[in-house]
């Protein structure tokens, strides 16, 4: 500890918490009315995020809080079984990830396909963009993405002829001044995050002018936004439903604080990431949030680069900015009443934008034109549906991908030069997916032709191939076609057989 602070670190750490804080509490507010929640509870989480997971963090300069990659579950949660079931199923969740990380099983969400993750983040802010574009007109949002974009334009008209052009106003404002200073701030002030500037601007211009928009409410008191769980609502678990929903948020809080954390190693020279120890932090932190009823977290980007690049040294960093959440929110809750949700909803919209990086495309095209199209499929799947199934798809097609490329298959029928001989050879994995292929080829062989079958470089031969050589030298007989195949050798490379 006396190290600590006579090599600086401490120092590093405080400047780092109060960057990492300005960052947060604008994002605490905004994701939770984007979940459509109050905004303590997005609070409640980023103080939680900070004061508990911060302490037993496996990742350093991690930090944790609300996640947009969240948002869109919650609001679909609440808006089907309301507030109550909210607490219940963050807390399975979190049990789920304490089980998991006790496991050991946190390194292996890293085996999820980086297409798949991208897609998601990229479905995701789509769809933020669709719902908080409704709210920077002060309108409610629907609780799907194609059901906001339909209804967009309508609510722009109604807002133009009415109250919401105020609103409107606001929020391009807000995306302004943070699209300016993203551009155009002085190296000095790269600290300065362009979110806290613009709430404090386009705020403060509200209330000297006394714009007629709605504001944020944030309770005297944090422990009034406390919901603690009922016998009721715990018994509500056993809907396989809300299993389901359990079971999801664990795996993509999972899968985005991990996959965040590998990105933050990337990031600086100092400790690693204990991957198990990670996720094992970040489930008791989701049990203690559903427990009060507050919003689930994961390890968060946008915070955790922030703290790297403000200079900070350890884990009292995020420590510290919970520290500073909960004293802002005790001690000054009207200054954060006098914040527009629109100004709010300006900020997530642009992190929704940011979020959706068309020329991943091209990148990923680089290991494939397969994983550009298993990242599009994914975004527009989750767009089409809903966040779960669109990334069951986007597994289901990586899986399906990976399937393809590993069982590729050269057949080729070379005819020789004595008449009525020829060779048919197989190089490669012969599995169910090639099965067509083979078919095709073995029907050019011509009639009362002695074919060779040379499966010298065949490396693996599944069931259904192996059926498929049988069953096409039965009828082969009918056309007067000899085969010449060592049918023992190939039966020993069917899968789960090895050669005498």
């Amino acid at each position: 500890m006396k190290a600590y602070f006579s090599q600086g670190l401490f120092g590093r750490d405080l400047l780092g918490s109060i960057v990492v804080f300005l960052v947060a509490l604008p994002l605490c507010m905004g994701i939770a009315i984007a979940s459509g929640m109050p905004p303590a509870t997005g609070l409640i989480t980023g103080i939680i995020g900070g004061l508990v997971v911060g302490v037993f963090a496996g990742s350093p300069l991690q930090v944790s809080g609300p996640a947009a990659g969240l948002a869109v579950l919650v609001f679909e949660l609440v808006q089907r079984y309301g507030v109550a079931a909210l607490g219940p199923v963050v807390l399975l969740a979190g049990l789920i990830q304490v089980a998991a990380g006790l496991c050991r099983v946190g390194i292996w969400f890293r085996m999820t396909s980086p297409a798949v993750v991208s897609g998601m983040l990229s479905g995701i802010g789509i769809l933020i963009v669709a719902s908080q574009a409704h709210v920077m007109l002060d309108a409610k949002p629907l609780a799907r993405g194609l059901e906001n974009f339909a209804a967009l334009p309508g609510a722009l008209i109604h807002a133009i002829q009415g109250p919401g052009l105020a609103a409107l106003c606001v929020g391009l404002a807000t995306i302004a001044i943070m699209v300016g200073w993203e551009k155009l701030r002085p190296a000095k002030l790269r600290f300065v995050p362009g979110a806290l500037l613009a709430v404090v601007a386009v705020t403060a211009t509200v209330q000297f002018f006394g714009i007629p928009v709605h504001l944020v409410n944030v309770p005297e008191s944090l422990a009034s936004a406390v919901t603690l769980p009922s016998m009721d609502s715990l018994r509500g678990l056993l809907d396989e439903n809300l299993l389901v929903a359990a079971v999801t948020f664990a795996f993509i809080a999972s899968a985005e604080t991990l996959l965040s954390a590998a990105a933050v190693d990337r990031m600086h020279d100092g400790e690693r990431t204990h991957y198990d120890r990670e996720l094992t932090a970040q489930g008791v932190g989701n049990m203690l949030c559903g427990f009060l009823g507050a919003l689930p977290m994961t390890g968060v980007i946008v915070r955790s680069a922030a703290n790297v690049q403000a200079g900070s040294a350890t884990r009292g960093a995020a420590i510290l900015h919970g520290a500073w959440l909960l004293v802002f929110a005790m001690l000054l809750p009207w200054l954060l009443n006098m914040t527009p949700v629109a100004c709010l909803a300006g900020i997530l919209v642009f992190t929704g934008i940011k979020m959706v990086k068309i020329r991943q495309v091209k990148e990923l095209a680089a290991y494939g034109k397969g994983t550009a199209a298993v990242y599009v499929a994914t975004t527009v799947a989750i767009v089409a549906t809903d966040l779960l199934e669109g990334v069951i798809i986007g597994f289901g097609l990586s899986l399906f991908r990976l399937a393809l490329l590993s069982s590729r298959l050269n057949a080729q029928l070379r005819q020789h030069d004595e008449p009525g001989h020829a060779t048919f050879a197989l190089k490669g994995s012969a599995t169910f997916l090639q099965v067509p292929a083979m078919a095709r080829k073995l029907e050019t062989v011509p009639a009362n032709t002695k074919v060779t079958i040379n499966i010298d470089e065949l490396s693996h031969v599944d069931h259904a191939s192996l059926e498929l050589l049988r069953e096409w030298e039965r009828n082969a007989q009918s056309r007067g076609i000899e085969v010449v195949l060592d049918w023992k050798q190939l039966d020993e490379r069917v899968e789960g057989r090895q050669a005498a």
